[in-house]
């Protein structure tokens, strides 16, 4: 049994390292570690709560919006503060353009390499790749002029002999598939796709002045005037430039990243029996309907499917949260073996671990900075698939008819759902539903607006004397890789605790004290492996749950101290 290390497995977000045995051609047995430190929420202790989200969003520089939301979130939840509806659905646009950017940008640039081969793209002859491209979508750049010089492009790349982020791939794989001339179709889009994702994403900085990190967030609503006659505020004029952005969103997702998806999936067809993990999946469910708060008027549901059941959806408590930190580089003063609700979560840092460089961990002990979260003691995988198997189990009805055309289209069952392929088509299906929603979200904006409904912010409870000594609140999101969750202590107007449960920590978990494996690592189990020193099969199934090992873990020196103590903002 031979025994292989990955470091690092991610592209671009994070140091996340994958451990695995082989055995006969097949992963035994595997183990997740990140290897970076996180300390945001110590930061935040004795600050101001209305000042969380801007410390929170530095968690990572790739999910953007997504800490701040769940961060106001919290605070709002803690003093039981109401959004106006307007501010509810400017959010819903704000973190929906996020989601769908999101989405494009890791199947193009953080997972399609893990099933076309770029090289292979100098082999295609640029007239078939155009006839592909045509009978597939209505697309208007697929003349074989355009792939040609994509392809002369792509040569002179090449040529130069530096390669970049592409230096270290497995190019000629033997579980790569693609013809060539699909192999160029997708380098083309890649390339697209660059610039599409810097275009629409100007809808942060008309709605948020800003991307990344948008700056119009506030408790108690969004801090952007709405006004049809003033050019400093949001009015039509700005109202129509999303619109036409919205349409350049959808058009890009229907037309390219939709046919690509199901002409990819259409040659890894077995990979719908590959990557099934845990089989529980949890969705915090996002974009309330109306300012109610009530989990009930999400437009994407909350709930558990457990056992890969799809027949019943379980609701959510989220007092049954426990993080677990046996094989974490943590301690909790309660001891081992003993699951730790985030309201009394402690980010108490002990690394006991190899120092590099080292060949292996330890993974008998401790060997990851990531927490192993836990839902009623069971491990449970949260992001697109779990979102869109929750909804369907739930009968959403645009979800359901999504899924099963989808599902139709490659000629598999909903079973196929539960593998590494279903996490990729997921995303696909999801981004493709958004896409088609955000428009309508703006459309009843614009009728508010229209109508003399102008109310942004409710300023109640903002004045820290209005508050009561001490107040407790949770914040819940489905940001891109999943759910996302804050959670608040508040004592005398200050921040007694802050702790925040990831997608990338529920996913990328380590065992917990029952030995239990999280999603990565059971996800894992019985993968076939080609070749053990280019093992592509491992990338594909950690890369398609989108790892993002920034917002899980922060960055201390080796002693443990802080490297900056942010003073003031």
């Amino acid at each position: 049994m031979a025994k292989i290390a990955i470091d690092p497995i991610t592209r671009i977000e994070g140091h996340l390292r994958i451990e695995a045995e082989i055995s006969g051609g097949r992963v035994a047995d595997a183990w997740s570690s990140s290897t970076m430190f996180r300390g945001i929420e110590r930061i935040l202790q004795g600050r101001d709560p209305r000042d969380a989200w801007v410390f929170t969003q530095r968690f990572c520089g790739v999910c953007t919006t997504v800490h701040a939301i769940a961060s106001i979130r919290c605070v709002e939840n803690a003093l039981n503060i109401t959004i106006p509806q307007n501010a509810e659905i400017i959010r819903n646009i704000i973190i929906g353009i996020q989601n769908v950017q999101d989405h494009v940008i890791h199947f193009y640039h953080l997972h399609a390499l893990d099933w076309v081969d770029i090289t292979s793209a100098l082999k295609a002859d640029p007239a078939k790749t155009a006839s592909l491209s045509a009978s597939i979508s209505e697309w208007p750049l697929n003349s074989p002029t355009y792939f040609k010089g994509v392809q002369g492009k792509l040569k002179a790349f090449v040529e130069t002999g530096r390669l970049g982020p592409f230096a270290n791939a497995y190019w000629g794989h033997p579980a790569y598939r693609l013809p060539p001339e699909a192999n160029l179709m997708a380098v083309a889009h890649y390339l697209e796709a660059l610039e599409w994702q810097k275009e629409i994403i100007r809808i942060h900085a008309i709605l948020g002045s800003k991307n990344p990190h948008p700056q119009t967030f506030i408790v108690g609503g969004m801090a952007i005037a709405l006004d049809p006659d003033s050019q400093s505020a949001l009015n039509m004029d700005k109202i129509a430039e999303i619109r036409s952005l919205l349409k350049k969103t959808r058009d890009f997702v229907e037309k390219v990243y939709i046919p690509d998806l199901l002409a990819v999936a259409a040659f890894y067809k077995d990979w719908a029996a590959i990557g099934g993990g845990v089989g529980n999946y949890l969705a915090y469910g996002d974009f309330p309907m109306d300012n109610s708060g009530k989990p009930e008027k999400l437009w994407m549901p909350r709930g558990i499917i457990l056992n890969r059941d799809l027949s019943k959806v379980h609701p959510v408590d989220d007092k049954k949260i426990a993080e677990y930190v046996d094989h974490s580089w943590y301690e909790y003063s309660a001891g081992a073996g003993k699951g730790v609700h985030p309201w009394d979560g402690e980010t108490n840092h002990k690394y006991t671990g190899p120092r590099p460089p080292y060949e292996f961990l330890d993974t008998n002990g401790k060997y990851s900075w990531v927490k192993a979260p836990r839902y009623a003691d069971q491990p449970m995988e949260v992001g697109p698939l779990s979102r869109l198997l929750v909804a369907y189990g739930a009968g959403h009805k645009e979800v359901k008819q999504a899924v099963d055309g989808v599902l139709a289209k490659l000629g598999v069952g909903p079973e196929a759902l539960f593998s590494t392929l279903g996490r990729t088509a997921a995303r696909g299906i999801e981004t493709l539903l958004l896409a088609a929603e955000l428009p309508k979200w703006l459309d009843q904006l614009t009728a508010n607006i229209v109508g003399g409904d102008l109310h942004i912010h409710n300023s109640e409870r903002w004045d820290p004397k209005d508050w009561p000594k001490e107040a407790s609140g949770f914040g819940l999101h489905e940001a891109p890789r999943g759910a996302l969750g804050h959670w608040i202590r508040i004592r005398d107007q200050k921040i007694l605790n802050y702790q925040a449960i990831v997608p990338s920590t529920w996913n990328a978990s380590p065992r917990d004290a029952a030995g239990t494996r999280g999603p990565y690592e059971a996800a894992l189990i019985d993968t076939p492996i080609a070749d053990q020193n280019k093992p592509l099969e491992i990338l594909r199934t950690i890369h398609s749950f989108d790892p993002c090992l920034a917002c899980a873990v922060h960055l201390v020196d080796p002693a443990g101290n802080d490297l900056v103590r942010v003073r003031v903002l």
